[in-house]
């Protein structure tokens, strides 16, 4: 499954929960998500991006061991459908939401929670959340710079998806 998609689920998976265990769950599943699109990333994403990429899903790896109980539901952990990532744009930014979204969900469970242990638990996924937010803003900065640097499509001999090299010549009237 594409990534947008799975940030999708994702994203729509921790709107819908409402219970304490049930948010843990989607902060975890959020964080190995981050981990398999680094991971995917550093793989087979633009070569000046995968050391980035890396380090998202070192991460990504590490924010799963904070919670220590997943509780996974029984659809199991949703990153193991990861199949490719189409867009990194498009991507990261999703991941970048979601993550967000995360940490605003783990605030609130330790604003209620009078258990110590999970207090602290929900600060360090709320840390680890935003250390991974922060490496996947920079990725998002270094694809923007990088398509800065590039020539437009029409120069590199692409009109884009819309017109053909063809059509723009002829609406130049070459």
């Amino acid at each position: 499954m594409d990534a947008e998609r799975l940030v999708t689920l994702s994203r729509d998976a921790l709107a819908h929960s409402r219970e304490v265990p049930d948010i843990v769950a989607e902060a975890w599943q959020a964080q190995a998500l981050a981990q398999a699109i680094g991971s995917s990333l550093a793989l087979s994403g633009p070569q000046w991006l995968r050391g980035e990429a890396r380090a998202l899903s070192e991460i990504g790896g590490r924010a799963c061991g904070v919670l220590d109980h997943p509780m996974v539901r029984s659809g199991g952990v949703r990153a193991a459908q990861l199949t490719q990532v189409t867009d990194a744009h498009a991507a990261l930014t999703a991941l970048h939401v979601l993550l967000g979204e995360v940490g605003m969900a783990l605030v609130g469970v330790a604003c209620a929670t009078d258990d110590e242990g999970l207090y602290w638990q929900c600060i360090e996924a709320i840390d680890a959340a935003d250390e991974s937010s922060d490496r996947v803003r920079g990725m998002l900065r270094r694809l923007a710079a990088h398509q800065l640097d590039r020539p437009p499509d029409i120069v590199r001999g692409r009109a884009g998806p819309e017109r053909p090299v063809a059509e723009m010549d002829q609406a130049a009237g070459t």
